[in-house]
Formats: structure tokens, sequence, C-alpha cells
């Protein structure tokens, strides 16, 4: 194994009795295999202690093929091959943690400065320490010119660092990461589903971006079985609230509604821009609660998010949508404008 990042990284220290076998056999194609250097603390022996390798990951398909060669880890940038991630961070034992995902258009990350303000909301809701502002940006321009990206997807993602097997939290210093990868296209339009599921508009979580994901990767992999790409979900009270990773707007007898964030839906950056873009170009849009029946008689409808922008849906459950219908045609070219003006600045 490659030596860990040495200033701010997070390798293990070899102490104790170290153990010399290590698991290496990458030689099942399709299986999510985890390199491994494992040794036995001195002071605790019956404990063992795995080191998690990111590249390996990445050689068996565990890690996005269009992943970047280099990432930001505590401070410094670091290989892939010397990345190193504690098993015992909290972020990966329970989910712990926060995120925020970006795109970076002409080598600039878009709408940096609202991306950081949501980032400190969910560190103050969940009683995480934010990095400063100035870390934030630097770290993401570190990567996108250590990768030669200039159109981009950025993940800057904050744990609580190491702690115990419980939900409980330990005293280790937090966890700070920023990765990119060439930013994908999406088709045209989109399919979705309403899955069975619902999101909790009162939940401990609600109005954070947080690393716990496993109820959207399960929504998620719902909608895909029905040949959709995203998933929508409605909140405890019958409102349409979200999808996965995006927000939702729908054109109902004309007018363009939203559901609005008491709906438990995510702050999202992109649906905050359309809501300023509609207001900016006297196009009326009415944040309110949506009954799930709406669906069922909406004219169009549309996704947002910073990789998505403006997505216009073309099936809702089976049904045909017009995509894009005129409104959507209307706000995507009104957010476009605005969008241009951030990132010419």
């Amino acid at each position: 194994m490659g030596k860990c990042c040495q200033e701010g990284g997070v390798g293990i220290p070899r102490r104790g009795l170290a153990k010399k076998e290590r698991s290496e056999s990458l030689s099942t194609p399709g299986v999510l295999v985890i390199h491994m250097d494992s040794f036995i603390p001195a002071t605790r022996p019956h404990l063992m202690v795995l080191c998690m390798d990111v590249a390996c990951m990445s050689r068996v398909g565990g890690i996005d093929s269009d992943m970047s060669d280099y990432i930001w880890m505590n401070g410094k940038i670091c290989h892939l091959r010397e990345a190193r991630i504690s098993p015992l961070d909290h972020g990966f034992l329970v989910g712990d943690g926060v995120f925020e995902t970006l795109v970076a258009r002409m080598g600039r990350p878009f709408a940096a400065n609202a991306h950081w303000q949501r980032l400190v909301n969910s560190c103050t809701i969940t009683g995480l320490s934010p990095m400063p502002k100035a870390d934030f940006l630097a770290a993401m321009d570190a990567v996108l010119q250590a990768n030669e990206l200039t159109e981009a997807r950025i993940r800057v993602t904050l744990t609580s660092g190491d702690g115990p097997l419980g939900s409980e939290r330990g005293n280790s210093a937090q966890m700070f990461t920023v990765s990119a990868s060439p930013l994908r296209g999406w088709p045209d339009t989109e399919k979705v589903c309403l899955v069975p599921w619902t999101r909790n508009e009162t939940g401990a979580l609600t109005g954070v971006k947080s690393t716990s994901y496993g109820e959207n990767v399960r929504a998620l992999a719902h909608a895909k079985a029905q040949g959709c790409g995203e998933a929508l979900l409605a909140n405890t009270r019958g409102e349409l609230c979200e999808g996965t990773g995006s927000n939702l707007f729908i054109v109902v007898g004309g007018r363009l509604l939203t559901p609005p964030l008491t709906s438990g839906c995510l702050a999202g950056v992109t649906r905050h821009l359309v809501l300023r873009a509609c207001s900016q170009n006297g196009i009326p849009c009415h944040e309110t609660a949506i009954p799930i029946s709406q669906l069922i008689s909406c004219e169009e409808a549309f996704l947002t998010s910073s990789t998505r922008d403006v997505h216009p849906i073309s099936q809702v459950d089976s049904r045909d949508l017009a995509a894009p219908g005129s409104i959507t045609t209307r706000v995507s070219t009104a957010f476009r404008e605005l969008a241009s003006e951030f990132v010419l600045a």
C-alpha cells in the first residue's frame, strides 16, 4: 500500500502488534473488495482495525470510473492511491456527516456562496463545525486545478471523524474531503415515479443535506427498476416533497407550483435560483402544499438540481407529459440567463 497523506492526512498509525495477513485479492469482477492493511493495537489486542483503501475500490468498480485522480483531504491534495479513511469514521459507520454537491462552470464552482451557507446550516442543525469559508473555496479550487477540470461535479463532505461503533460521537477531529469528476450530461428529459415510502417533514434531519442517504438509495433503486431516472417522495401528510437528489416543480391548470420548505424538502440551491429567475421574469410560481393527486392532473413538470439545472419531466408514473412544455421552456430560459450572470461575474 502507498503512504497515506501526511499533512492533515487520515492514515491510521502503525502501532502495536502488526498483523501480516493482507487481503489483496481483486480477482472477482463486479464485487466490491476493500484492500486492507490491518494491525492489532497493543492497548486493545481484541480489536482489529482496518484501513480502507479508496484507490482499490476504484480498481474493482467501487468508485465511479469517471472519478478524477486527486482529492482533497483535511488540508492536502492526495492521489487516490494514497487516500485513506479510517473505518472508525462516523460518516462511514453511521452516516454522521453533511455534504454539498456543486458544479464547476468554466473552472469556477457555481453558486459557491449559496452552497457554503447551506453547509453552515446543515452543520448548525447537526452540531458539526463548518470549515472556514476560505478553506471551502480553496479546497474546491485546488481539486479542480489538480485534476485539470473546468466543467465538473464537486462533492464536499464533512463528517464528525472517528467515533464509537454506536451512535455516540467521539472526540476526534472532523474529516473534510473534496472530490470531483467530469460533469456528465443528462438525457434531454427525465422519467419519474412516486415511490411507496415517505419523507418525514418533522424529522431530526429535515433541511439537512446529510450523508445518511440510505432512504434515497433505496428509493432511486426502486425508480430505476421501473425504468425511471428519478424517484419522487411524498411526505407523511400525503403532499409532494422532492426527488432523491432534486426538487420538483409542476404545472397544474396553467399555474406553476413547487412544494414549500415546510413539506420537508431540501432547500435546493437551484430551486432557490429558479424561484428568483421566475420572479425577475414575471413568471408566477407558487410555493404551496401539493397533494399527491395533482401528479395525475399536472400538464408539465420539471426537476431542479445543481447537475440537472431545469430538467423537463416527460413521464410521471407511466403517464406522458409535454416535455418541455411552454412554461418549463420559459423557466429554463430565465434560469440560464440568471446562471450566466453567476458564471461571468
